[in-house]
């Protein structure tokens, strides 16, 4: 064989034939992609490394995913086997960041040939923000109403602070958190339940557990009504003597079942007493004030005494 021919041959016309390899090789990846299926999913972003740092505002939590590949390997990858992601490793200072959107395989993803992998959107803009922590107290949220007549005397919640981390702008205005709204309707008893605390800003994170228990101390209500500067009458002063109280009238308490029942009451003349008729004695006593009979309401009269200064009756005054 003459080597000399063959390679001259060989080298005779070399970029048409360098072309001529160039395009097959072309062609024959183009025919495999051709031949290839897409699959396309939404997958969550994260953000790794995150130190000082921490986004503070809104960017994309969903990353659409584009994977390429045979029909039969790419349907048989879980799409939590591919993960997307953001690293700020790298990053220790506030201000406005443009980072590339990077992913990985695991699991059911790996070993799988061949396979195109591709997101949308391929970077993002960040504002980052100082990361600070805060304690936060926690206040309840009501909806509803209590059965008629009862109202909630005491209520508390366990913790009743929480421990809140997010970027400094937005943790600086936060003064309270909120719990999902409690449903009071038609309640007349004491209760306690687990309720979520609200976490209306995504970029603002509890630490710990995001629950709080509420306890509710309901009462019944009593209608109540106080009515003042009734008079004192004095009864029951024997022969002889006069009585002079120190204070003329006094005050009731009402308490009923009802508001009208507190409400109707009327006292009429003569209500408030004071008996002297044990007295034989001139001096100065402190006599109980005596209240008249008063139906559908308790009452209390204050004060409950008085003194009273009972007296010789001077003889012009004698009959």
């Amino acid at each position: 064989m003459n080597w000399r021919k063959l390679l001259t041959g060989a080298v005779e016309n070399w970029p048409a034939k360098v072309l001529s390899i160039g395009l097959a090789i072309i062609i024959f990846i183009f025919h495999r992609m051709s031949a290839l299926e897409a699959r396309f999913f939404s997958a969550p972003l994260d953000i790794e490394n995150l130190n000082a740092v921490m986004p503070s505002d809104s960017y994309p939590r969903m990353i659409r995913v584009s994977l390429r590949g045979e029909a039969n390997s790419i349907y048989h990858i879980l799409e939590d086997d591919i993960e997307v992601f953001v690293d700020m490793g790298n990053i220790d200072s506030p201000g406005r960041y443009i980072l590339p959107v990077q992913w990985r395989k695991k699991g059911t993803a790996l070993g799988v040939e061949p396979l195109q992998i591709s997101v949308d959107p391929m970077e993002i803009a960040f504002l980052l923000d100082h990361r600070i922590s805060k304690l936060v107290p926690i206040a309840a949220g009501f909806r509803g109403q209590l059965d008629s007549g009862y109202s909630m005397a005491y209520y508390s919640l366990n913790p009743s602070q929480v421990i809140v981390d997010g970027p400094a702008e937005r943790v600086d205005t936060i003064s309270e958190l909120f719990t999902e709204f409690i449903d009071l309707d038609r309640r007349r008893s004491n209760f306690t339940m687990n309720v979520d605390i609200l976490q209306r800003d995504p970029l603002v994170v509890i630490r710990g557990s995001t629950t709080t228990e509420f306890t509710g101390m309901i009462s019944r209500i009593i209608p109540v009504r106080n009515i003042t500067g009734l008079p004192i009458s004095i009864s029951g002063v024997r022969e002889g003597f006069t009585a002079e109280l120190e204070t003329g009238t006094a005050g009731i308490r009402l308490e009923g079942e009802s508001q009208s029942a507190v409400d109707q009451f009327e006292a009429p003349p003569g209500f408030l007493t004071v008996d002297c008729s044990y007295l034989d004695e001139p001096g100065v006593y402190t006599v109980r004030i005596i209240a008249g009979p008063a139906e559908n309401v308790s009452l209390r009269v204050d004060p409950a005494e008085v003194r009273i200064r009972l007296s010789h009756m001077e003889e012009d005054d004698q009959p």
